[in-house]
């Protein structure tokens, strides 16, 4: 029996092993380009303009009907005669009429309406093939911030259970001297306090790993929001040799916001030859081919058949709709807006860019100033573990050294994360964030 229970324990633990999950950056976002809502919603929204984008859409396929029709009336009818003046009365006079055909229709020519019309379909499929695109940047931007967030608050954990661990053997000092006189009572409870302190911060950091964490699987649609996310990384890696020329250079060719500002000006220029396009005369083929049946009740003819074909063209032209002229103007101001809203966005890019780019610089240059720091901080803190042992240095000066030693730590964290951000926002304006898929 107790075989039997260890072979299940042993099969419960391999499964549970097998269940976690090792995510990289790039298998995080795999899973999340694959599953999250977001993303399939304006995927889908993407193949709605696809299909949109057709010739028959557009207008250049006739269109073709087929009808039957079947009437019948009952009449009561009163003849009087001219010559004698007799009248004849019938009633209930009951005569029928079938109608049946093909009915084509098509516009030949509609000042150049429909090629208009088709080029307009077919830059919105491009334009959402944009709209995806900028979901798809904004996405991996959100979820690269977030898995290097994870990793700054592990990191940061770590530091706390390490400070914790400091506090611990200080209080664990403390009381042994307490007992031999050589520490006060105030000394005693300096420590407790110090140490109690530090695991109240331990435990607050614990629940933000946890944010963390549930915010990760939400981004990737996990099923289970508290499933456990082991990643790969445990450092921030940075990126310090990006240059300012090819990130402009780049953010003026691929920007997708710049992009689909020029796709709002191309779609302002077709609305322009949309309405342009009523200037010129119009063309309409019209063909038929029928069967017509009559039953008549008294007429002399008791019965007719009707089958036929017949064509039509139609040719005509607007001379005058009174909003022309007032939608023209108005269509020259939306293409003026839209070149405008572009060296506007232009201009907002370069100023994000440079912004983004001040704060990247001065943060590494803030990050070799703390790893510096660092480096003092922990010859400090040894310098004063050894006189406090040594009963040279108080319990407040301990605390200072060690607190001096956390907040340097936590300096090169947030100096690392923040160039982290810096690097992802620069690389989603110049349109390379994609790189953090290869």
């Amino acid at each position: 029996m107790r075989k039997l229970v260890t072979v299940i324990t042993l099969c419960c633990a391999a499964a549970g092993l097998h269940a976690q999950q090792h995510y990289t950056l790039k298998s995080c976002l795999e899973t999340g380009l694959e599953k999250n809502y977001s993303i399939r919603l304006v995927r889908n929204q993407e193949q709605i303009s696809k299909n949109n984008a057709t010739i028959a859409n557009a207008g250049y396929l006739p269109t073709l009907d087929l009808s039957a029709k079947y009437s019948g009336t009952v009449d009561n009818t009163e003849t009087k005669a001219r010559a004698t003046g007799e009248t004849t009365q019938t009633n209930g006079v009951f005569d029928q009429t079938i109608n049946a055909g093909l009915n084509l229709n098509w516009t030949l020519f509609d000042g150049f309406k429909i090629q208009a019309n088709h080029k307009r379909l077919k830059e919105l499929e491009r334009q959402g093939e944009t709209t995806t695109r900028l979901a798809i940047e904004d996405f991996i931007a959100e979820l690269t911030a977030e898995y290097y967030n994870y990793i700054q608050q592990q990191i940061r954990l770590k530091n706390f259970r390490y400070a914790m661990s400091l506090s611990k053997e200080r209080l664990r000092i403390v009381e042994e001297r307490y007992i031999v006189g050589n520490f006060s009572r105030l000394d005693l409870q300096q420590a407790r306090v110090d140490y109690n302190a530090d695991r109240a911060q331990y435990m607050k950091q614990q629940e933000s790993v946890e944010t963390s964490r549930i915010r990760l699987n939400e981004l990737m649609a996990n099923p289970d929001m508290n499933q456990s996310v082991q990643i790969s990384d445990s450092i921030i890696d940075l990126n310090t040799v990006l240059s300012y020329e090819q990130l402009w250079e780049a953010t003026l060719n691929n920007n997708a916001t710049l992009l689909k500002s020029a796709q709002n000006k191309t779609l302002a220029t077709l609305d322009m030859k949309t309405i342009k396009s009523r200037n010129y005369p119009y063309l309409r083929l019209n063909t038929g081919y029928g069967y017509t049946f009559n039953k008549y009740d008294i007429s002399p003819t008791s019965k007719r058949n009707n089958l036929g074909l017949n064509v039509g063209l139609t040719i005509g032209i607007n001379l005058f709709d009174g909003n022309r002229r007032r939608e023209i103007k108005n269509a020259r101001i939306a293409i003026e807006n839209a070149q405008l809203k572009q060296e506007e966005l232009t201009q907002a890019l370069q100023a994000d860019l440079s912004t983004l780019w001040h704060a990247y610089q001065n943060n590494i240059n803030m990050l070799k100033l703390e790893r510096e720091n660092l480096i003092a901080a922990i010859e400090n803190h040894e310098i004063a573990s050894e006189r406090y042992m040594l009963g040279n240095l108080s319990g407040i000066e301990m605390r200072e050294a060690q607190k001096s030693l956390l907040d340097a730590e936590e300096r090169i964290l947030s100096a690392e994360y923040d160039t982290k951000i810096c690097e992802i926002s620069l690389l989603q304006i110049s349109g390379g964030i994609t790189q953090y898929l290869h």
